[in-house]
């Protein structure tokens, strides 16, 4: 009897690392399939910014630049609750009167139940945080669809925020706490730690992140992929604080205005923890998941109506920050907070920053993205003296661009499967 000897083949390592100009090749190749993500936005801002510039030069002062941040930021925060509904497939309407309720309640308790600043904070939050339970209920459990429900639920808040503030008259915030959330700015040196703190987290979960992939035998992006990341974000960090930390005020010696507003650490922690939730989490996963395939998602053993409450809760608690920041920023509360375009603006700042509207799609930093070019369409029409009603075209021939480029790249990304 023979043995044969059999040759084993060579092992191949699983952990493999694209060269860079490979890993750039699959970027377009993924744009050309359809996965776009914050391209567009990032490309409207730039064009938008340029234009704005180009007619009116004051747009690029680092005044106007200041108060483009606590501008947005309401509709941003309200933008980023929006996103977990939107991922679902679902929407909620109610979300600008919602922020618009618990801006009173806040008001409400500083100026009439006495409470201290971060009581009545507390207060506003729990409220949408209860709002949005109660709206998740009706969806997932009742069944009733999500754009009903919150249809009327905007009616009936923006009822309530009339029967709140006494039918009409305006309830001054002047708690000089919560009035810095919307229209103070922290030191120049408090602005470069926030700028190392942030580049120097990325820079570290970006290692940690490459050298857990590796340690499982996962592929990971090329190094110079990963430092051109880190130095990319550095600049675009470095050179805002730059901007901000310069005097601002035309009376310096009278009263000195420099600094990176107060709202942007808060909206800079938000950003980063809503994206660890959805990104590194296993309760975002089931929020793609659920969004993606919902009775798939049912199957493999997720409780899809929890998930779908959640969502709203999370939608509503984040309205309520953006009702917060709102009403510190105007000192006050009156019958149109939260109301107007506000619910408009933050739809559109979430799907104009790449989030899909028919669900299983979506990042928080599109609210931004999304949010940073509605600021930018309102404050350079402004500048120009431009009339309301165009302004209003002109976001909302914005907002359906956006939504035909999601719509024309998913049916890119549907083909190029079938081939």
């Amino acid at each position: 009897m023979t043995t044969t000897a059999v040759k084993s083949e060579p092992e191949v390592p699983v952990t493999q690392t694209d060269p860079f100009g490979s890993y750039i090749t699959k970027y377009f190749q993924r744009i050309r399939g359809g996965e776009m993500g914050a391209l567009p936005a990032i490309l409207g801002l730039i064009v938008l910014c340029a234009g704005f510039s180009i007619f009116r030069p004051v747009f690029l002062t680092s005044g106007n630049f200041a108060n483009l941040i606590p501008q947005g930021a309401a509709v941003i925060a309200i933008a980023m609750g929006l996103v977990f509904v939107l991922l679902l497939g679902e929407i909620d309407l109610s979300a600008g009167f919602a922020s618009g309720v618990c801006a009173a309640i806040m008001a409400k308790a500083l100026a009439e139940w006495g409470l201290p600043w971060y009581a009545a904070i507390l207060a506003a939050m729990l409220t949408g945080t209860i709002i949005g339970f109660l709206i998740g209920v009706l969806v997932a459990k009742v069944g009733i669809p999500s754009f009903v429900v919150t249809l009327a639920a905007f009616l009936g808040f923006q009822g309530l925020v009339l029967q709140l503030i006494k039918g009409g008259t305006i309830v001054a915030v002047t708690d000089p706490t919560v009035l810095a959330i919307g229209n103070k700015n922290l030191s120049p040196l408090l602005g470069w730690v926030m700028f190392a703190v942030l580049v120097g987290g990325y820079g570290v979960v970006q290692v940690v992140r490459t050298i857990g992939r590796k340690r499982r035998r996962l592929k990971t992006d090329p190094m110079s992929v990963l430092v051109a990341r880190v130095v990319g974000l550095a600049v675009i960090v470095g050179f805002a604080v730059y901007v901000l930390n310069q005097e601002r005020s035309r009376n310096p010696a009278f009263n000195s205005l420099k600094g990176v507003p107060v709202v942007v650490p808060i909206m800079a922690a938000l950003l980063v923890l809503l994206t660890f939730v959805l990104r590194r989490t296993r309760y975002g996963l089931h929020i793609y998941a659920v969004g993606g395939n919902r009775e798939a998602a049912r199957r493999a053993g997720i409780n899809t109506d929890r998930i779908r409450i959640s969502a709203f809760v999370l939608c509503s608690t984040l309205a309520s920050i953006g009702g917060i920041i709102a009403a510190s920023r105007a000192s006050s509360v009156d019958p149109n907070t939260g109301g107007s375009n506000v619910l408009l603006y933050s739809v559109g700042a979430a799907v104009i920053g790449g989030t899909s509207l028919f669900g299983g799609k979506g990042r928080i930093i599109d609210a931004v993205l999304g949010g940073a070019v509605v600021a930018v369409i309102i404050n350079g029409m402004g500048l120009l003296n431009v009339e309301s009603g165009i302004k209003f075209i002109v976001t909302g021939a914005v907002l359906l661009a956006a939504a035909g480029v999601d719509a024309l790249s998913r049916r890119r990304a549907a083909n190029a499967g079938l081939r």
